[in-house]
């Protein structure tokens, strides 16, 4: 089902994603980052629907299709350094901040901080090229909302 889309991660020298790859790959992240604590919550997956409603402007059905298709993506992903390498090339800086907020929404949705979901972060956001003190204050913000 996702052939080409895996085929595209898993070569040694890929090709940069395309914008529908690339969203599809930062749902998938997000989904990764919610159930890195075995215990993937309504709360979650709500704040999944938002962020990916607000972040590409899509109506409710539309968020709710694309967050389907990246729970099956994130089941079949590979390894989390090949996802996050991908998502690094296809995305500036600036956006990767951005991406590194929404995956802190997400494992903050349940009002719980977990050791899986930290751990899990502290390596995308590295991967993503996003430094600990950045990460952190990503978090902090998270925090406030």
């Amino acid at each position: 089902m996702f052939g080409t889309f895996f085929k595209n991660l898993l070569d040694p020298a890929p090709e940069p994603l395309n914008p529908d790859d690339a969203r599809l790959a930062i749902a998938s992240l997000l989904v990764r980052v919610a159930r890195s604590d075995n215990d993937y919550s309504a709360a979650e997956k709500d704040k999944i629907l938002k962020v990916l409603a607000a972040r590409y402007d899509l109506a409710d059905d539309e968020a709710a299709a694309l967050c389907a298709e990246a729970e099956a993506v994130e089941k079949e992903a590979p390894d989390t350094v090949r996802f996050t390498r991908a998502i690094k090339d296809a995305v500036a800086h600036e956006d990767r901040l951005h991406i590194v907020e929404a995956l802190w929404k997400v494992a903050l949705a349940d009002g719980e901080r977990d050791v899986e979901e930290d751990a899990l972060l502290r390596l995308v956001a590295n991967l993503l090229g996003i430094t600990d003190v950045e990460s952190a204050a990503a978090r902090k913000r998270m925090e406030q909302l």
